[in-house]
């Protein structure tokens, strides 16, 4: 895991998301990034398996029409990955939609975090990029 989407992680494990209660009010849909929008689930859903991720990414958040959506418990054990697939051309710097549907076995921590990797086949840090939202477990 690049250094960048690791502290992330810990800091949001720190500051809680396994806490209970929905966010408070005035808590945007998502985590903000100008390169991904996420329509479901939103930061704190009760979520089950299967689970459907959906939203839009910039054609530049892609490779090969595709880029990897991972699952982790609140101790970062991986309970899910796979690629989300891009519904339309990729191949602009315009947002295009996604759907990718995760299917898991519900871990005995009550929260974790799902994490939308920007592709980067180069494997550089500077072209890492994530976006991770917290979510609970039902």
């Amino acid at each position: 895991m690049p250094r960048r989407s690791s502290a992330l992680l810990t800091s949001l494990l720190i500051i809680g998301c396994g806490g209970g209660g929905p966010p408070p009010a005035g808590t945007p849909e998502a985590p903000a990034n100008e390169h991904i929008r996420v329509t479901a689930p939103s930061p704190g859903a009760v979520i089950a398996s299967p689970l459907t991720v959906a939203g839009e990414a910039r054609g530049t958040w892609y490779f090969e029409a595709s880029f990897p959506v991972r699952l982790v418990d609140a101790t970062g054990q991986q309970l899910a990955i796979v690629p989300a697939q891009a519904k339309g051309e990729w191949m602009t710097t315009d947002f295009v939609p996604f759907e990718v549907q995760l299917t898991f076995a519900a871990p005995p921590a009550s929260g974790g975090f799902l994490i939308l990797q920007k592709d980067n086949p180069s494997g550089l840090p500077e072209h890492a990029d994530s976006l991770v939202i917290p979510v609970r477990f039902r």
